[in-house]
């Protein structure tokens, strides 16, 4: 008795160990199957039984191509079988992916953040008009509220004009403008608004249910 018992330590390396052994052995049988038709039969098989194992995804079809792939790679590649997505091969999966480039930008004022750029890369491609005018103003206001998230005090409208005039390469021009960009507590107060609104519904909304407690009768 003692020398029938199996040791995970004696046992064959589980190449995808949340299927468990039993799966494992369904497909080494599978795999030992001398006719097609039957390993095809035993392949559809274990593709149910390992696509019960999370049933929200078992008829989806990209899980169904997800559970294929995991059949042959836990045969090792060796399972003979017909799938509807095509076998995967063991030098595609085992190949290195390309590295990501990921974007370096070095902005000059990095308080603005990349995203102005592209706003107003944007902005030089429109036409001159009254939505281009729009649109550089609220590029403008939106440097100005970028600049006092990180500098509290107020920002002159000229200082914006000339980093707005230095970022578009000379293309956009406020420096002779008569209009104002918006007041420094204005976007400051608007950056910070919800803080305060939420705060300040709470204390009247306690407000409220002292009153009505007060005016409830007492017997």
């Amino acid at each position: 008795m003692i020398d029938d018992i199996e040791y995970n330590t004696e046992r064959e390396h589980l190449i995808i160990p949340e299927y468990g052994r039993h799966i494992q052995k369904m497909i080494n049988h599978a795999k030992a199957q001398e006719t097609k038709e039957e390993r095809n039969k035993l392949a559809k098989s274990i593709i149910a039984v390992m696509g019960n194992m999370q049933p929200h995804l078992r008829d989806v079809a990209d899980f169904q191509h997800k559970l294929w792939d995991q059949l042959f790679i836990m045969s090792n590649f060796e399972l003979d079988a017909d799938s509807p997505y095509g076998a995967p091969s063991k030098e595609e999966l085992s190949e290195r992916p390309q590295p990501l480039k990921y974007p370096q930008n070095f902005p000059k004022y990095r308080f603005y953040g990349n995203n102005i750029k592209t706003m107003i890369d944007v902005a030089n491609t429109w036409e001159d008009g009254e939505m281009k005018e729009a649109l550089t103003y609220t590029i403008a206001n939106h440097m100005k509220k970028c600049f006092l998230n990180w500098n509290k005090d107020t920002v002159e409208d000229d200082v914006i004009y000339d980093h707005l005039y230095e970022l578009s390469d000379g293309k956009i021009n406020l420096k002779n403008t008569d209009e104002d960009l918006t007041d420094s507590t204005r976007l400051m107060k608007a950056s910070s608004g919800k803080k305060y609104s939420n705060s300040s519904n709470k204390k009247t909304g306690q407000k409220k249910n002292n009153n009505q407690n007060r005016n409830k009768k007492r017997y």
